[in-house]
């Protein structure tokens, strides 16, 4: 019997179906909490890896989302890919995919026939809008539920057309839920010795983070408006983003006590009594005047002045940071959560540790992510005790791709 290594997932097996970012993301914190993880791709390899061959840039979030996996080709639209995939199942404890609903069904691996065969797996599936309800069978893509959901909404500003968020917020968000429901039912699997289906939908992992806007909502009885940089909920002040003389500063205050910090932070105690800002909602009613007190002062400093001035007065705030300032972060690079590493194909890149810490565990240094079907012949043999001559037949056959 091999000794346990000091991860929390250590032994656990999983046939990670995932494609883009969602599922790739929810089994990548899976790998790095010890997890084997089998990547199935089919054999011209899944979407982000595709990217490849439009630029070096593009392809570079598959290096993200892939590390510590073993990558392997199949095609389930053979009849003998899938059934080497119920062959992988047989023994693993979950399997996750986040294709369109239905697609594994018709495939003849859905929920229920992998449950057939293996009682105690997970099958975790993430979609755009669930297995059920009548617009399960929408397309959905990030930005499409960000629409839908209404938190395109409300980003942006109030005279501009509603805002995509910046970065790809659905699909992580969701794909945390994912890795969620994953362990949620690992554990109950612990009593029960028995598997379930878990899946998230996207849009429905976006709704709580409405909260601040439905406050508005509830309040004025309105749909919620767009508003750039200040609260949602309009609700909060000072809040906003203030510029600086080399870019911007972010300065959030939600009680009595920031304000004051701030006040003596722009040597300007003398407003401590001022009607217009003795309170919270004083200041909310004052927005334009508050706002305009602080770019004032915020507008003869740097950015990095202005925050050294800020933290020495336990004001919250943080200067606007580019890409390239967030990946040489010194804070994040110390703490191990960010790693350069050189990626055979993508060259010195970046790529994210798990932000979830399990003290007094190990901690897996960075790993590029594997060539496409890197390990094919490696988890054939192992896991399914095929021979060199069978593995070999499966590729001449189209089963599996030619970089096995």
């Amino acid at each position: 019997m091999t000794s346990r290594r000091n991860l929390p997932l250590d032994g656990v097996t999983v046939i990670d179906l995932g494609q883009v970012y969602q599922g790739p993301y929810a089994t990548y914190l899976m790998a790095k909490a010890g997890a084997d993880v089998i990547k199935v791709e089919p054999l011209s390899g899944e979407p982000v890896r595709q990217r490849n061959a439009v630029s070096r840039g593009s392809g570079v979030p598959f290096a993200m989302l892939n590390g510590h996996k073993r990558c392997i080709t199949l095609n389930l639209k053979a009849r003998k890919g899938t059934e080497i995939l119920k062959q992988l199942v047989a023994d693993a404890d979950v399997l996750l995919e986040n294709y369109a609903p239905g697609v594994m069904d018709k495939l003849g691996v859905g929920w229920s026939v992998l449950h057939a065969i293996n009682p105690r797996l997970v099958y975790a599936s993430g979609s755009g809008y669930g297995l059920s309800g009548p617009d399960k069978d929408n397309l959905a893509m990030d930005v499409t539920v960000q629409a839908a959901s209404g938190l395109m909404s409300v980003t942006g500003f109030p005279d501009g057309p509603p805002v995509k968020a910046g970065p790809a917020l659905v699909d992580f968000l969701s794909g945390i839920h994912l890795y969620a429901g994953v362990v949620t039912a690992l554990y109950e699997r612990t009593f029960t010795g028995v598997g379930r289906l878990v899946e998230v939908a996207m849009q429905e992992t976006v709704y709580p983070t409405l909260a601040s806007n439905l406050t508005f909502m509830y309040d004025a009885g309105t749909t919620p408006p767009r508003t750039g940089n200040r609260h949602g909920g309009l609700s909060a002040a000072p809040y906003n983003v203030y510029p600086a003389r080399d870019g911007y500063i972010a300065i959030i205050g939600i009680n009595e006590t920031h304000w004051a910090n701030l006040l003596a932070a722009m040597g300007r105690g003398d407003l401590a009594g001022d009607a217009r800002f003795s309170d919270k909602v004083s200041r909310v009613r004052n927005l334009a005047e508050t706002d305009r007190l602080i770019s004032d002062w915020t507008s003869t400093l740097t950015r990095e002045e202005a925050a050294a001035i800020l933290r020495r007065h336990k004001v919250p705030s943080a200067p606007v940071r580019d890409l390239i300032e967030v990946t040489n972060d010194r804070h994040m690079h110390e703490r191990g959560m960010l790693e350069w590493i050189d990626h055979p194909e993508f060259g010195r890149i970046v790529v994210p540790n798990n932000p979830i810490r399990f003290h007094g565990a190990e901690r897996l240094p960075a790993s590029p992510s594997p060539r496409l079907g890197q390990h094919t012949q490696e988890v054939l043999a192992a896991r399914l005790r095929l021979s060199e001559a069978e593995i070999a037949a499966l590729c001449d056959e189209g089963v599996i791709g030619e970089g096995a």
